[in-house]
């Protein structure tokens, strides 16, 4: 067993207490734009060289580890730890804290490799639930049973390096973690197109092989990368058996109800793939999901998880004092700065789908009708992203005061529903893959209302007027966006099949920067709060 800390407990520190600020959310927020940005990359190199029949097999193949790696890794572990982990060093110092991380690494690496054995293991009967609709098409279920069993390890590899993160942001340490994720998108995209070139030059089902291997690559990246930093920050590993450890168990106790509270959004999209191998078109609608749902996840993840990521200590250290104005005040703070950031996102996704889809995915084997079937998603899913991102901010404060139970009854009541709304959209009405996107859309409301609700009662109220009012004062900026980008797509873009790559890649995103200058520079004419915060720390950027 390791030796108890010697260090002497830390004085809270005022710092610690204030609410995320939109420098800490800027430093994410760029570095995990860096890493969206690389995504797509990803993804568009992976459409242009791939069948979307070969696509559907990789997609299904990657989904069940992928999600595991939201659900545990990037999601209740990392929410459980990153709040046991802060309070630990705020109330008992950085010595506790240190013993608690071995511990929790340790235990994570066992359980962890054992999921990863399980799911090699059990890869037929897992793809075969995943894929039913498949069942008639043997060589493709084939297929996706191999690249299933080879990529399972990632869950390993992504929930060490979840908890690598998660010591560094309670450091306040933020740029280096939310920049590990481009390595796994740039590691994955160099090491999968050289092995599946190696494997098959004419990226066929051997070529996609070669990219699943590149998929676990990157991964062993992602963790790789941090590791620098959490030695400088103090920490030396060693590992440690005592599991029975009293912090060890706090952050299980909170991580299971955390990782059903957190379900509700990747059990949906778990569920779309489902159903999506149901559908009168085999070939396709899984594809077209998945890459309308990683464009919706830019934002989402550029702003929502910023948000998150700065938020979620700050909630932690201050729910050791109880439900003070503080805490309503950090999380208020939060909701607010993040509905700001998505709300122009959102509707600008839903005008703009189309060319934006366009420019990214229409390239190689990728088709004209693929961008259009996509499109029809990805407008559906942008109804939903504000709603995604606010429960990224809200739903991690039960934890911070130990109502995780709260969450979880939400979550299963989500997707209860969800699975009843797209069982009747494909069984009943057997309409097209789009409706699956707006059924988890619809959920991702209701979930983010209810958990809202709740917690304002629990906390005796979130700020509720002001972010009314925020949302009134960005009623007329929210205009103007829609007016520029609706004008813009129908005179700036009326001949974009007729255009050149790189005419199309000017047109559009100068009309994207028209409309976001528009939108920001009315809130900020209407003293709109955030608005003054983002443009100091753009300001403050170039700057430097």
């Amino acid at each position: 067993m390791s030796p108890p800390p010697t260090n002497p407990p830390l004085a809270p520190d005022a710092a610690d207490e204030k609410p995320a600020g939109a420098r800490a959310t800027g430093v994410v927020a760029v570095a995990i734009l860096g890493s969206r940005i690389l995504g797509l990359v990803r993804d568009m190199v992976f459409s242009a060289l791939f069948t979307k029949e070969l696509r559907d097999c990789f997609l299904v193949a990657f989904r069940i580890p992928n999600m595991l790696r939201d659900l545990f890794a990037e999601g209740a572990l990392s929410t459980a730890f990153v709040t046991v982990f802060s309070q630990k060093l705020k109330t008992e110092g950085d010595g506790a804290a240190w013993q608690l991380a071995h511990r929790i690494i340790s235990l994570a690496a066992v359980f962890m490799s054992a999921v990863s054995l399980a799911g090699i293991l059990l890869a037929d009967p897992f793809v075969t639930l995943l894929a039913s609709g498949w069942r008639n098409d043997p060589a493709k279920l084939e297929l996706t049973i191999l690249l299933t069993r080879i990529m399972f390890p990632f869950i390993l590899l992504v929930s060490l390096a979840a908890l690598v993160m998660g010591i560094l942001n309670s450091k306040k340490i933020y740029g280096v973690p939310a920049t590990a994720s481009s390595f796994f998108n740039l590691v994955s995209i160099v090491g999968g197109v050289g092995l599946g070139w190696l494997l098959d030059p004419a990226w066929g089902p051997r070529a996609l092989m070669g990219f699943s291997v590149g998929t676990l690559l990157g991964g062993l990246a992602q963790l790789t990368f941090q590791l620098p930093s959490l030695r400088r920050c103090g920490y030396r590993f060693r590992f440690s058996r005592d599991w029975s450890d009293s912090g060890v168990r706090r952050i299980l106790s909170l991580m299971w109800p955390a990782v059903i509270a957190g379900s509700a959004v990747q059990v949906n999209v778990f569920l779309n793939t489902i159903f999506a191998s149901s559908l009168a078109v085999k070939d396709g609608p899984v594809s077209w999901l998945s890459n309308a749902f990683r464009l919706m996840q830019l934002p989402l993840g550029v702003f929502g998880v910023a948000v998150a990521t700065v938020t979620l200590p700050v909630l932690s250290r201050v729910a050791t004092d109880g439900l003070t104005p503080r805490f309503r005040e950090v999380l208020g703070a939060g909701n607010r700065l993040v509905i700001f950031l998505t709300l122009p996102s959102a509707l600008g996704l839903y005008l703009l789908a189309e060319p934006v889809i366009s420019l990214i995915y229409e390239h190689g084997r990728f088709t004209a009708e693929e961008t259009h079937a996509t499109a029809l998603a990805l407008r559906w899913y942008a109804v939903g992203l504000v709603f995604y991102s606010c429960i990224k901010v809200i739903q991690p404060a039960f934890t911070a005061i130990d109502r995780r139970f709260i969450p979880m009854v939400v979550a299963l009541v989500s997707i209860g529903l969800n699975a009843a709304l797209n069982s009747v959209v494909v069984f009943v009405f057997k309409l097209g893959h789009e409706y699956l996107a707006l059924s988890t859309a619809v959920i991702a409301c209701t979930n983010c209302l209810a958990l809202y609700v709740v917690l304002a009662r629990i906390a005796g109220g979130l700020d509720t007027g002001r972010l009314f009012a925020t949302l009134a004062r960005l009623v007329p900026s929210l205009l103007t966006l829609a007016l520029v980008a609706f004008a813009g797509n129908h005179w700036l873009l009326a001949d974009w099949n007729h255009f050149s790559l790189p005419r199309r890649a000017v047109l559009l995103l100068a009309l994207i920067g028209t409309a976001g200058a528009a939108y920001f520079g009315i809130a900020i004419l209407l003293h709109v709060g955030e608005a003054r915060q983002f443009f100091d720390i753009v300001r403050r950027k170039f700057k430097r």
